[in-house]
């Protein structure tokens, strides 16, 4: 399918990604992206990222296809409020937020009736940088998109999302939105978390520079993610935060498993949770 015109609100790794990827499979003829930063919607014509350029969201969406709402999810509120009442009856619209509970309440509110053309989705796709700098075409080949489609939504709806997204060369999943809540929370929200709380922790010290100064491999690949998005990050945290709680409840009774192995000088014992770790991720990654 293609779509004639498309709104990208938040032209970041995420948006920038996803219309660099549609313009590259021919599925869309004209592309609008609307951001906060002159100077980042500046970069993503120039790049050639969007056609278009526009700092109101409900000018953009009102005459649009398919709309991409890319921004922090604390912004999803107001920019759902903004454009709901101008969406075209056959427009679809979809997300890209890492937050899925909080995305659908603040959808249903602001969009009354009109959250049937809504289809939730969140693309397994992020990377450490960011803004449309960082955007390209290849992002989402071959990774995991999950979406979370509503109960008000028609067939027609869902299968318009999941034509945009495969087209951008995702595998697409699909989850309720508290299920998805509760899983990203382990295994993305949690990592993101204890990277920031580490290099927060090396970065206080009074001998710092000498620390980081001397770190290795192993630390730059933990707390790669560390540099991601700060404003992104916060928002995720605070709409997932009970689930993110129980995660690092969960870690914190983890990691002082490993610590009583270590006091008690038991090293069989610590080899094996460190063999049975490293088999279950090289099966992961085998089997990704």
């Amino acid at each position: 399918m293609r779509f004639g015109r498309v709104a990208v609100i938040g032209v970041g790794l995420i948006g920038g990604s996803f219309a660099l990827a549609l313009k590259k499979a021919g599925a869309a003829s004209h592309i609008v992206g609307v951001g906060r930063s002159e100077q980042n919607l500046g970069l993503a014509l120039e790049r050639g990222i969007i056609d278009e350029a526009e700092r109101d969201a409900a000018r953009a969406a009102a005459s649009a296809d398919l709309v991409l709402v890319a921004s922090p999810v604390a912004q999803f509120p107001q920019i759902l409020a903004r454009i709901g009442g101008v969406l075209k009856p056959e427009a679809v619209l979809t997300d890209g937020g890492s937050t899925k509970r909080d995305v659908v309440r603040a959808a249903r509110e602001a969009l009354g009736p009109r959250v049937a053309q809504f289809v939730p989705a969140h693309p397994i796709a992020g990377a450490e940088k960011s803004g449309a700098a960082a955007a390209t075409a290849e992002l989402f080949r071959d990774r995991r998109v999950i979406l979370t489609p509503l109960p008000e939504n028609g067939e027609a709806a869902v299968a318009r999302v999941r034509e945009a997204w495969s087209a951008c060369g995702a595998r697409l999943s699909v989850m309720n939105p508290e299920d998805h809540d509760a899983v990203l929370a382990a295994v993305s929200h949690l990592p993101h978390v204890l990277a920031y709380a580490l290099v927060h922790d090396i970065a206080r010290r009074g001998n710092a520079a000498e620390l980081f100064g001397l770190a290795a491999g192993g630390f730059r690949d933990f707390t790669r993610i560390a540099s991601s998005h700060p404003e992104m990050w916060r928002d995720i945290c605070l709409a997932n935060r009970d689930r993110i709680l129980e995660e690092t409840k969960r870690f914190r009774a983890a990691l002082s498993d490993v610590e009583a192995l270590i006091e008690a000088g038991q090293g069989e014992a610590l080899e094996k949770l460190f063999a049975g770790a490293r088999e279950a991720r090289d099966a992961w990654i085998r089997s990704s």
